[in-house]
């Protein structure tokens, strides 16, 4: 018997709003020590912005704990243009903390994750929209080319999709990064996620929504240095493969059935051969292999399962995501601290 109400259910969920006849626009940004890109990024993004018509927008700066002049340059902007607004979170939370603090903080109609890199270039923007008024709810911005990318970075990339939409129950598109266009009810669904360990681009896939795709070539980075080093990524994949996945804890149950089929194979063969040709000298070197073998995958799968056990562990903590400070626009300042749960 379900013991769901399916009419409570469906009242939860966001409805459709209708796009508005000057809609904002939020364009969220998490910045990590960015100082060498914030001026050219501006000088960039607000004309472009503007450039849009019958929209008005606002630009949703999220500090992350910045150790250079970061913060201290978005709060100059936001004071001398109210349509800046700075989120200052109290330490360095990640940039997936960063991007839901972001998202979370954005009033528009229409919410677009971007980078302060500028390598997803802003006159993408009304191609979304266009997209956004046919009536679609959420729009990709697909990388029809990775050649401002590192070979190695391309071919992780490649490797990373392919195996996170093999093994998990969550596809996410390939060449798709967190630049993309959602409307206010794609936001509101998304507001509405509980977990604390976030892997954004799984959330955003989980949620649905009609989605359309629009092509774009990704620029170089115009300033600045990647916060992600491999060991980033690497964690950041290990993320996307346990949030949206269960295979790795079953694959040991295959693997381990295996091993215990090949046991008995040739338990019976020794038995059959002891019998036909007598008894071999013992084989301690082969024995010895065997047992570091076997020992090496049980510690393998207790890895994994531990993976499982400390996501469970941080998520019945029920920490919030981030932490803000402060937030920054035009000339006024609120302090208390708030928390996101």
């Amino acid at each position: 018997m379900n013991n769901y109400n399916d009419a409570a259910i469906i009242a939860e969920l966001p409805l459709p709003i209708a796009p508005a006849e000057r809609p904002l626009i939020s364009l969220v940004v998490p910045f990590y020590n960015e100082e060498e890109a914030i001026e050219v990024f501006f000088a960039t993004v607000i004309p472009a912005l503007e450039a849009i018509p019958a929209t008005d927008f606002e630009i949703v700066c999220v500090d992350d704990g910045s150790r250079d002049a970061t913060l201290q340059m978005l709060s100059d902007k936001a004071l001398y243009d109210s349509r800046i607004v700075v989120v200052e979170l109290t330490r360095n939370f990640g940039k997936e903390a960063a991007l839901t603090a972001a998202i979370e903080s954005a009033r528009g109609d229409v919410v677009i994750p971007f980078d302060a890199d500028l390598q997803d270039p802003p006159d993408v923007i009304p191609k979304l929209l266009d997209k956004w008024r046919e009536g679609y709810e959420v729009v990709l911005a697909r990388r029809v080319n990775r050649d401002s990318d590192t070979s190695l970075k391309k071919m992780t990339a490649l490797w990373f999709y392919r195996l996170h939409n093999k093994i998990a129950d969550i596809k996410i598109p390939e060449n798709v990064g967190d630049f993309r266009l959602m409307s206010r009810s794609v936001v509101e669904a998304l507001k509405s996620l509980p977990e604390s360990r976030r892997f954004m681009k799984g959330l955003f896939a989980w949620v649905g929504f009609k989605t359309a795709t629009v092509d774009y070539v990704r620029e170089q980075r115009v300033a600045g240095q990647t916060k992600f080093s491999g060991w980033k990524l690497w964690n950041f994949a290990l993320e996307g493969f346990t949030s949206f996945s269960t295979l790795p804890l079953r694959v040991w149950s295959y693997a381990g059935g295996f091993i215990a089929a090949l046991a008995i194979v040739r338990g019976i063969w020794l038995i059959v051969r002891t019998m036909v040709y007598g008894v071999d000298v013992p084989g301690y070197a082969s024995l010895a292999t065997a047992v570091l073998l076997l020992g090496g995958i049980q510690l393998i799968g207790i890895g994994v399962l531990g993976e499982y056990i400390g996501r469970i562990y941080f998520e019945t903590k029920n920490r919030p995501v981030y932490l803000i400070r402060k937030k920054i626009q035009a000339s006024r300042v609120k302090a208390p601290v708030q928390v996101a749960l």
